[in-house]
């Protein structure tokens, strides 16, 4: 058995043994400044990077606060909007309802002159002012209507004798339509009334209200015009009209 022993050196470094020492001494400092600046580099960086995504983060929630801004601003606009919308709404209806109130009323008004006229032309003008033309009234009948061939009819004054039917269409206020759509209806009566084939039929307008235009017009028809005037009614047309007849 071989026993190897260790003896320590007792002896100083060489001169060259103490350069290569510091040398590497040297090395390893650069070593260490050079990941230390190196560390220092990528702190730096890092500081950076979450400076810059701080200042992102705070223009998004600066950018999310205006958004919210303005949708609390438009939110507050539409409540307003429809608010607004709410009370033109309800003047709308507020306005429908009076002029609902008008249109009554103005159709009770014209339905109660309308009535007055049709009770004045038939208890005391409408026999009077027939005889004075020729026309010996023997009955009256009112709202006389119907229903032949699928067709609705109706005419407000039949005046009767044993020659003659005279249908009086009343109205408020009289326009040319009226006695365009009467003079339509006079053409159909014997077929709707078939009692009165053989007769002559007459026509009348009778109004309270109208223009000398459609008067001229209903006239040169052949039909009597017959105004009515307060409590009173007169037969327009000129002494020597002659009345068409219809049948």
């Amino acid at each position: 058995m071989t026993t190897h022993e260790t003896t320590e050196r007792t002896d100083p470094p060489t001169f060259a043994e103490i350069r290569e020492s510091l040398a590497d001494a040297g090395r390893r400092y650069r070593e260490i400044a050079a990941l230390m600046a190196e560390n220092e580099a990528r702190a730096r960086k890092n500081e950076a990077r979450a400076m810059k995504n701080e200042a992102k983060a705070e223009r998004g929630m600066a950018a999310l606060q205006r958004a919210m801004a303005e949708t609390d601003r438009r939110m507050r606009e539409t409540d307003r909007q429809m608010k607004d919308t709410d009370r033109r709404m309800k003047d709308t209806d507020r306005q429908l309802k009076e002029t609902d109130r008008q249109l009554k009323k103005t159709e009770s008004y014209f339905t109660s002159q309308w009535g007055k006229l049709m009770e004045s032309l038939v208890e005391g003008d409408l026999v009077p002012l027939l005889n004075g033309r020729g026309i010996a009234v023997e009955s009256t009948q009112e709202r006389r209507k119907g229903r032949r061939n699928g067709e609705h009819f109706e005419f407000d004054i039949l005046a009767v004798n044993r020659r003659d039917v005279v249908v009086v269409e009343v109205k408020t206020t009289l326009r040319s339509e009226d006695v365009t759509r009467f003079l339509t209806k006079l053409s159909a009566f014997t077929d709707w009334l078939r009692e009165y084939r053989g007769k002559r039929v007459l026509g009348a307008v009778a109004y309270l209200k109208s223009d000398s235009a459609v008067t001229t017009y209903a006239e040169r028809r052949g039909l009597f015009v017959i105004r009515a005037t307060g409590s009173s009614a007169s037969i327009r047309n000129a002494e020597d009209f002659e009345p068409r007849s219809f049948a």
